[in-house]
């Protein structure tokens, strides 16, 4: 008899952005730059530095192990009852309470890929079984994964941008998803880089669920809030959905720094414009360098990334972090042949174009 559970004997782990000071010791470099991870290059609010600095100083205590007045703020914000809100660590911490509270062995899941690697890894590890649905054009083929859907279907998950592509679906190719989809189904709808958004065609899927759609959104402030180190994001959704995860959280979930600073974050709404901006011209920046050298990215990317198709993504990321530049490749995701560009400051992103010109034309 095995120690370990028969589900994950196939699972490879997420793998996570190599830490800079880690590359810069391995390959003897003055200069690394990091833009694997979607992380944003701006720092937190100064109001939420400011919290953190006040809750540092009860860091002798539990935190609020229900995250209370951080619920009730986003319940505020939203225009949603407390109990239809659900606080985890980060977007992914609220997939794996939502997988816990849904699956049994042999349950199933249905996403697009590639695709986010958490929904995939959560089901499995519960003994889930994942129903992977191949993009079409780099976007989630709806009508299709509304085919895979299957009697032992819980969730289905809908990644809104896409990541790693960074493309989305239109509002009417939504909706009429959503109005087809079973009862039996829940939809997760991934809005990780809503903030992001200037796509007068995408929709905000908390105003469906307030409109009485049945489906659980996922928020996070890792992204434009500059959060991403403190692991705090969320999710809305109906209240008997909600109240099933409260049932398989832990008991201290997120920490009270994350909370302060999450609750301190909200508003600024002049300042997420900025930085919405500043993404969008970096964003563009960097689909020019890859134009620049016959690669074709995903478009229209709506996130903070780009994804383009490099031949061997492995490879190329490898050979970029010789140059000092860490990006993502994909195979975690479904995607081997391909890369993910985080978008940086105008400083690292030239620092890539440079470094991509050396990788693809073999100078070192």
């Amino acid at each position: 008899m095995s120690l370990f559970r028969t589900s994950i004997a196939d699972l490879v782990p997420y793998e996570p952005g190599k830490p800079v000071d880690a590359v810069q010791r391995e390959l003897g470099l003055d200069r690394v730059v990091k833009l694997a991870s979607n992380e944003g290059p701006f720092p937190p609010f100064p109001a939420a530095l400011e919290a953190i600095g006040r809750a540092a100083r009860d860091l002798n205590r539990y935190p609020d192990g229900g995250s209370y007045d951080l619920r009730a703020a986003l319940a505020e914000r939203h225009e949603v009852a407390f109990e239809e809100v659900v606080v985890g660590s980060g977007a992914d911490g609220v997939i794996d309470l939502l997988s816990q509270a849904t699956l049994e062995p042999g349950d199933e899941i249905v996403c697009g890929w590639p695709s986010f690697p958490s929904y995939v890894l959560f089901a499995t590890k519960l003994g889930g079984v994942p129903r992977t649905i191949p993009l079409r054009e780099h976007a989630y083929d709806l009508d299709a994964l509304r085919g895979a859907i299957g009697p032992r279907t819980k969730l289905v998950y809908v990644c809104h941008p896409n990541n790693p592509t960074g493309t989305a679906n239109g509002a009417g190719e939504l909706l009429s998803f959503l109005d087809r989809l079973p009862g039996h189904v829940l939809c997760v709808l991934d809005q990780a880089y809503f903030e992001y958004i200037d796509d007068p065609d995408y929709l905000d899927g908390i105003e469906l669920h307030r409109a009485g759609r049945r489906l659980v959104v996922l928020r996070t402030f890792s992204k434009i809030f500059g959060l991403a180190g403190l692991r705090v994001g969320y999710g809305i959704g109906p209240a008997d959905v909600v109240a099933a995860t409260s049932k398989v959280r832990r008991a201290f979930e997120v920490t009270s720094t994350a909370q302060a600073a999450a609750i301190a974050s909200l508003g600024g709404e002049d300042e997420i414009a900025a930085r919405r901006a500043r993404n969008r011209e970096g964003r563009a920046r960097l689909e020019e360098i890859l134009l620049g050298h016959g690669l074709e990215p995903a478009r229209p990317a709506l996130g903070n990334f780009v994804f383009a198709a490099v031949g061997d993504g492995r490879d190329v990321f490898e050979r970029l972090l010789r140059e000092g530049v860490i990006v993502r490749p994909l195979g975690g995701f479904g995607a081997p042949e391909a890369i993910r560009v985080t978008v940086g400051t105008p400083e690292e992103n030239e620092l890539f174009a440079v470094a991509m010109g050396h990788v693809l034309s073999g100078v070192s």
